[in-house]
């Protein structure tokens, strides 16, 4: 049994607590008591994963660090601090598996949505307004879907089940993914972009995917493409996006993460033409809660019995592996 878990929550506990007690010592903290319960313990349950506050209560001493860290989320960006990811004795898993298909849902919908213009429809109810028109049909478009771990993989399925066609792009290329078919390196990415019709971002954030969707790169996607982002908001340098969007290069995006959450009031995408905004909710579901205790509880379980936990983090990487 672990000597002591500290779980880091904000404003709702975590289900199951009193499973989780059963199981280990358990100690409750929000972002501002971390500091002080986080020193000695053997875990954390990472209930709350964007924060700061994590790297901010890390010890200083690592004699002091837990040796196991859980993020209840599947990016673990806010976890890859030097003083965590250096220390070969800290293991970090996260929940892999909870976010896959929800997402891929998510990006289908997001996609008819832009496809079908539902906000303008949305609008002209408001507005009593009967207007028909035609819409763009997304059977035969390709979409490139960039990043192909688990949700990436969730989505291409969905996809080309919806009747697109659909290719990969990642750290290296194949060409007999069984999920993409093609998977684009860095050699063919410029070619894929300039023949997709919506590049869906699934890409975790990692010192190597910040800021890949650049002003060059945005340059790279044939005029009138879609971007969907389900990513992280960090992947995209915001304002060359906006200078797309406002230039009508990009025909819409549908955007569901971003440098700033929430997205600042000021911020001109609220308001532009064919652009769709959501909450960082792509992965929210009803019982998104109860899948996530799952997955913890089971590695909780493993941790006290010795057995292999799931879902460990390659820290260098920034990502489960395989």
């Amino acid at each position: 049994m672990p000597d002591r878990l500290v779980v880091l929550y904000r404003g709702n506990l975590p289900p199951a607590t009193g499973l989780i007690e059963r199981l280990a010592d358990t100690v409750y903290a929000t972002e501002e008591e971390l500091p002080l319960l986080l020193p000695g313990a053997d875990a954390l349950l990472a209930w709350v994963t964007i924060t700061p506050a994590i790297r901010a209560a890390w010890p200083d001493n690592p004699d002091k660090a837990p040796r196991w860290v859980h993020a209840a989320s599947a990016g673990v960006d806010s976890f890859l601090f030097p003083a965590l990811v250096n220390d070969p004795g800290v293991t970090l898993t996260n929940a892999r598996g909870v976010y896959d298909q929800p997402t891929a849902e998510y990006v289908l919908g997001l996609i008819l949505a832009l496809a079908k213009d539902f906000p303008g429809t949305w609008e002209h109810q408001q507005r009593r307004e009967w207007r028909p028109r035609p819409s763009d049909t997304i059977t035969g478009r390709t979409a490139l879907v960039w990043g192909t771990g688990p949700i990436g993989r969730a989505i291409a399925r969905l996809l080309r089940g919806a009747g697109m066609r659909v290719q990969g792009a990642g750290r290296s290329s194949r060409t007999d993914h069984p999920d993409f078919g093609t998977v684009n390196g860095p050699a063919t990415l410029h070619s894929a972009l300039a023949e997709a019709d919506y590049v869906v971002l699934a890409a975790p954030l990692t010192k190597d995917t910040r800021g890949m969707v650049d002003a060059s790169v945005l340059a790279a996607i044939k005029p009138g493409a879609r971007l969907v982002n389900v990513g992280r908001g960090a992947l995209v340098d915001e304002k060359a996006l906006i200078d797309h969007l406002t230039d009508g290069r990009l025909a819409g995006a549908a955007l569901d993460v971003f440098n700033q959450e929430p997205l600042p009031a000021h911020s001109p995408l609220w308001n532009m033409p064919g652009v769709i905004i959501s909450p960082h909710a792509a992965g929210e579901t009803t019982g998104e809660r109860e899948a996530l205790i799952e997955v913890f509880l089971d590695n909780l379980t493993r941790h006290i019995e010795g057995r292999p936990l799931r879902n460990v983090v390659d820290k260098r990487r920034g990502y489960v592996v395989g």
